[in-house]
């Protein structure tokens, strides 16, 4: 499931919105805070041809599969 938009909202909470209508409020923290620093939170964009999560210029990313079992299960 694509990742389709989202919104940094404060360190590494994001609001994430998927193509098929979840949205959620979530914390990445443990997903991506020991390869993205908060500093480089701001460098984050969704590759619109994979909907992956990527940060730091492609260099870090979350594929979709891996980002929506995430939000679901936290």
């Amino acid at each position: 499931m694509k990742l389709v938009k989202f919104k940094i909202i404060k360190d590494y909470i994001f609001d994430l919105y998927f193509e098929d209508g979840l949205k959620k409020h979530i914390d990445l923290y443990n997903l991506i805070g020991l390869k993205v620093s908060k500093n480089e939170l701001n460098s984050a964009y969704i590759d619109t041809e994979w909907g992956c999560l990527e940060f730091k210029n492609g260099l870090v990313d979350i594929e979709p599969k891996t980002l929506y079992e995430w939000v679901k299960t936290n």
